[in-house]
């Protein structure tokens, strides 16, 4: 039996441990969980913008309880869902874009398709709500919250210390922005390295912002992934190989980031941020798992790479670990959020996974 092999039969064996202690536990082990972030996190939130980055359509959530088409970029649940089980939630963190009332307190979320870290990423696709906007959205849930907890500001913000922050963010400034040299000037402009570089200085103001203004203590920022390996662009290659240049582009913006951890964990004292780290959680063996088709998703695609509107899917969805041209089924974002939740390799998150994170006394 290989390392590989006994790697993921820990995985499945103590996601199956896991997850049903995580039902009996009672209270979460955070009061809330807000997350920020683009189409692997959406749950909703694009469903009314004028976009071609949304889902609310057949054959999305054909495995998602009900079968309801929530606009999840998946079959079924996404890696914050999962996440969100794992912490003890008794429901899926619900999009900031039809929430309201009492339900806000335990956290949003404001994840948004084809968005990312610079405004203008994603306006190939149409409407979507950038970083900078997810960060407005939840400058208005924290009034909201003020007043349905009736605190003053300081006494909210004692309460978002305490929650969970999730932010993943920079898969579009490459897909949808950097790689579209026929819709932006990015590539002409910058080198990679330097691009990578810009856009850590942007995105580091961001999380300050997150931190000094919005409360936020305990943050996951999620790496970027094989992008490079996903249908999408193995596409590009006649079906044969990953796209080698834009894996290496996206591991500059990794290099950046998890130094950046170190920096904010350094200068805050107060706060911990941790890497989570997709690329390696993405470079094992997925057949020793039980995944069989690695290079094309479950769904016939659009011109876009999403679903075709009430096309008929694969039926074997847990062998394949994607379900469109970009986003995983959802038998892969139960390895993922398991891996970020509890570390199976040493390298999957730095310096801690979320199950410490959350138990930090700040």
């Amino acid at each position: 039996m290989t390392k590989d092999t006994l790697k993921w039969l820990m995985v499945i064996a103590v996601l199956v441990v896991s997850k049903s202690q995580s039902c009996v536990h009672g209270a979460p082990q955070v009061p809330c969980f807000f997350i920020f972030g683009d189409s692997l996190a959406d749950n909703g939130n694009n469903n009314l913008l004028t976009t071609l980055a949304k889902v609310n359509y057949a054959p999305y959530g054909i495995d998602y309880p009900g079968g309801v088409r929530t606009g999840r970029f998946s079959n079924g649940k996404i890696t914050v869902d999962i996440l969100a089980e794992f912490l003890g939630f008794e429901t899926p963190i619900p999009p900031f874009a039809t929430t309201e009332g009492q339900d806000i307190v335990k956290g949003l979320n404001y994840a948004s398709g084809a968005a990312g870290i610079r405004a203008e990423t994603g306006s190939n696709m149409g409407g979507h709500i950038s970083l900078d906007q997810q960060l407005l959205n939840h400058q208005i849930t924290i009034l909201r919250i003020a007043s349905i907890l009736r605190t003053n500001t300081l006494q909210t913000l004692q309460y978002l210390n305490k929650c969970l922050y999730s932010v993943g963010m920079g898969n579009n400034d490459y897909f949808n922005n950097y790689f579209m040299p026929q819709f932006y000037p990015t590539s002409k402009r910058y080198t990679p390295e330097q691009y990578a570089s810009v856009l850590i200085d942007q995105y580091t103001s961001q999380i300050l912002t997150l931190y000094n203004k919005y409360g936020a203590r305990k943050v996951a920022l999620v790496g970027l992934g094989l992008i490079g390996c996903t249908p999408n662009a193995i596409s590009k290659t006649k079906g044969t190989t990953c796209i080698d240049e834009w894996n290496s582009s996206a591991q500059l913006f990794n290099q950046k980031l998890v130094p950046l951890v170190d920096q904010l964990n350094t200068n805050l004292t107060d706060a911990k941020f941790i890497y989570v780290n997709s690329t390696g959680m993405s470079s094992g063996d997925p057949t020793s798992v039980g995944f069989k088709v690695l290079n094309v998703g479950c769904c016939p695609v659009n011109n876009v790479g999403q679903c075709v509107l009430s096309g008929t899917p694969c039926q074997n969805r847990s062998e394949y670990v994607f379900w469109d041209s970009f986003h995983p089924t959802e038998a892969s974002n139960q390895i993922t959020a398991f891996r970020t939740y509890k570390s199976v390799d040493p390298t999957d998150n730095y310096p801690m996974d979320v199950s410490h994170l959350v138990q930090l006394k700040l």
